[in-house]
Formats: structure tokens, sequence, C-alpha cells
């Protein structure tokens, strides 16, 4: 059981305990001045990922609970540039590294829990890309170009357009060419996390505006910031809002980063034990379903070899009694005369 700092709220949080390596932080409290490594301290209310994160794949998904060796292994890194459906995959921060596009909010929220962290709240996040003193932008009011990634190449235009950066007909947007993995590997699209290090704020937090939209925990399926292509249309800087996709919607600009602890987190933990246990309960329903329909073919099946038995009787009684007729028939008959 550990103290979380949050703010002038103090709170007790039943979280994994950490790992005995000094160099692991798997699953550690957000403190008010420690947090795990490659996370920062917000206002020694939370902890956030310091950079986008990238994913890596791993040998099976954490539990709650779950601490000490028990928690996940690596197995082997995965390319950014493609989906992670169907993979058990973990957050990382890291500079210098490409981060994960392609990704919903369902499956960055797991690559977050994997690594003993969450998604942050819609709040947290625009707290943290605002800086220690609240500015539009993490690093002021006003828009200054090549401070972030916010004005890439479009390599959908160029691998699916007429040429000339022309956009596609509507028709070309589909969910295949919308997660091409050639998309963000073109030259001037994404950019390796703290490439652009004036893109950042007071926390030393980088590229919350611009690179990847960074999915937060709403509901509604939110993710801001903009990406490398745009951060006005649905707001400006920090303020930059999409809403208009369900949480399992992925392409090629979606992204993430993870929080951990604060206020947050004791839902967050909260949430996730009542998943697991709705899950845990709808599997023991289907067993159970599963094994009662297991007994009506099982006694379908007996009932059937039983009749059929009886069935085998009756014949074999029915035959015999013909038998039986056919020889007493024969014994009634006079016998023939002789010539």
């Amino acid at each position: 059981m550990v103290l979380v700092a949050a703010g002038a709220l103090a709170l007790v949080l039943l979280l994994p305990e950490p790992p005995d390596g000094p160099d692991e932080e798997w699953g550690r409290v957000a403190e008010a001045v420690s947090c795990p490594k490659g996370m920062v301290s917000i206002n020694d209310e939370f902890c956030i990922d310091q950079f986008e994160a990238r994913t890596v794949e791993i040998d099976k998904p954490r539990r709650s609970g779950q601490k000490g060796k028990s928690k996940p292994e690596i197995v082997k890194g995965h390319s950014p540039f493609k989906r992670v459906t169907g993979l058990n995959v973990m957050a990382v921060s890291e500079r210098g590294k490409v981060p994960q596009g392609h990704i919903s909010q369902v499956e960055a929220a797991e690559a977050c829990f994997n690594a003993g962290k969450r998604l942050c709240s819609d709040d947290e996040w625009v707290e943290a890309c605002q800086g220690k003193k609240p500015t539009l932008y993490p690093y002021g009011d006003t828009h200054e170009d090549d401070r972030c990634n916010d004005r890439g190449v479009s390599g959908f235009n160029l691998l699916f357009g007429p040429g000339n950066n022309t956009p596609p007909e509507p028709s070309a947007y589909t969910v295949e060419n919308m997660n091409d993995p050639r998309l963000n590997q073109v030259e001037g699209s994404i950019a390796v996390s703290g490439f652009f290090g004036k893109c950042k704020n007071g926390f030393k937090v980088y590229d919350m505006v611009g690179n990847l939209h960074e999915w937060t925990s709403s509901k509604q399926g939110t993710f801001r910031g903009g990406y490398y292509l745009d951060t006005t249309i649905n707001g400006e800087g920090c303020e930059y809002r999409t809403t208009a996709h369900d949480v399992k919607y992925r392409d090629y600009s979606t992204g993430f980063r993870c929080c951990f602890g604060g206020a947050e987190q004791a839902k967050a933990d909260k949430l996730r034990k009542e998943v697991e246990l709705a899950a845990k309960e709808k599997k023991a329903a289907e067993r159970e379903k599963k094994l009662v329909a297991e007994k009506k073919e099982k006694a379908a099946e007996k009932d059937k070899k039983a009749g059929d038995k009886k069935k085998v009787e009756k014949t074999k009684l029915a035959e015999s009694d013909k038998k039986k007729k056919d020889k007493d028939r024969d014994k009634k008959k006079p016998p023939k005369k002789k010539a």
C-alpha cells in the first residue's frame, strides 16, 4: 500500500510492487517528486511520459495485482509503422525513437496498462501540454514555425493522390490505405521523439503538439494535439481536440503517451478491476454454458444409444419370434408321402 500525492489530496492506492532490478520502474507510484523512468511530474499531481510512446511485443498481457516476476517480458520490438492488432504490446517512452502510429484508444490503453501505467485523462493531458505557466502552445501563446513537427509532408497524397501533392479522391480513404505502413516512412512525415528540441514546455515534455495525435482516456474517443499535417482544424495547439471517431479507430496519425499516479489512478485501477471481473464472469458463464451444452449432448447421445439398443433388441426378438413361428408351422405340416 502506498501514498500518492495529488495536490492537497493524499490517496491510498493498492498498486503493483516495484520490481527488484534498479533499472526497472514497473508500476511505481507517482510521488510528489519521483516518477517512473521516462516520465516527469506534472505539478506534483501525476506523472506523464516525456516522449510519445513506441511499443514492444511482450510474452503475455499484464493482469491487475501482478508484481515482481509475474510482469510481462519483452519478446521483441514492434515496427511503429504497423498496426498492433492481435498482439500483446507494452508502451515505452524514449527519446530518439519513432513513436507508434496506427493504434486505437483500446490498444493504447492496453499498452499503457502492460507498462504499469494508464492513458492520461483529457484534463491531465491539457494540463501537461500547457506547461507550468499555462499557454496555448507548449512554448507560448503564439504559434511559431518549426518549433514542432506540424508542417510535414503528406505521404497519403503522394501514395494515393494524382500527383503534385494533390489530395486523392474520397474513395481512396479506406481503412487499409489509412493504415498503409509506407505512410509514416515518407521523408518529412513523422519525426523521431524529441527531434524537434524546441517543441517542449516547462515540464520538459516533448511533442505534445504535432507529430502524432495522442489518445486520452475519454470515453468519447478523444485524441489531442494534432499531428504533423494539422494542429489547427480542431483547435489550436493544446486545445486541439478530435472526437469524430470511436475508441477502436486507428490510422497512421494516431499515437499516444501514458500517465501514472494521481487521483485518476484510483479510478483507472478500479475500472480495470471491474472490466477484468466482468470478463472473468463472462468467461465463467460461457464455460458453464458450454458444460451444460456438453451434458445435454452426452445425455442425448446416451438416450440415442439406449434407443438404438432397444431397436436392436426388438429386432432380434422379432426375428427370434419369426423363427419360432416358422419352426412351429413346419412341425404342423403333414409329412410328405413316400413315392
